[in-house]
């Protein structure tokens, strides 16, 4: 049932919402009867930019071995030792997320599965979007998963934990 080409590929970073998109493309994989192309882009710590004079390989190395077990630890995060149910194909790329995944998912066939995290007005002009990126520019359909209702919870539990700020109880048991 597996036929040439027909992929879904994952952006996975580790975070929340790239488990969230991970599990999404596991189920599209399945439906629609894909392998399922879980890639990680990284880069050198600092950007690109301090490397440029020729780096040298031997933390280049550790940083693709550190870059390649993040990938393993969000796989298993995601699915555990039962996986996720379809054929899986780990790609660790050196770049730059957006591009690294456009690269990959070249195919009009193919469908891109990537990530939407919350963006407020400061992390829009801080961060740049690897959804939006993807979505102006992909040669292929691309699902932009939104974050589960849970990591806004979770998002909410943190900022009162840095902040310092009494945490609640109310409404964190189910209503009856």
């Amino acid at each position: 049932m597996n036929r040439p080409g027909n992929r879904v590929v994952a952006g996975v970073s580790g975070s929340l919402g790239s488990l969230t998109a991970l599990h999404r493309a596991a189920s599209e994989a399945r439906a629609t009867g894909a392998a399922l192309w879980a890639v990680l882009a990284w880069e050198p710590p600092g950007g690109d930019i301090p490397h440029r004079g020729g780096v040298c390989p031997a933390p280049r190395t550790a940083w693709r071995s550190m870059a390649v077990d993040r990938l393993a630890d969000a796989l298993d995060t995601a699915f555990g030792s039962a996986g996720p149910g379809v054929p899986v194909e780990p790609l660790v790329v050196y770049g730059k997320p957006g591009t690294v995944l456009l690269e990959v998912a070249d195919r009009p066939e193919d469908l891109l599965v990537v990530g939407a995290g919350a963006r407020g007005p400061l992390r829009r002009a801080l961060w740049p979007s690897v959804s939006r990126y993807c979505l102006a520019r992909a040669c292929c359909p691309v699902l932009a998963v939104p974050p589960s209702p849970l990591h806004r919870a979770f998002d909410a539990v943190h900022r009162r934990n840095t902040w310092e700020l009494p945490l609640t109880t109310e409404g964190l048991a189910g209503r009856r």
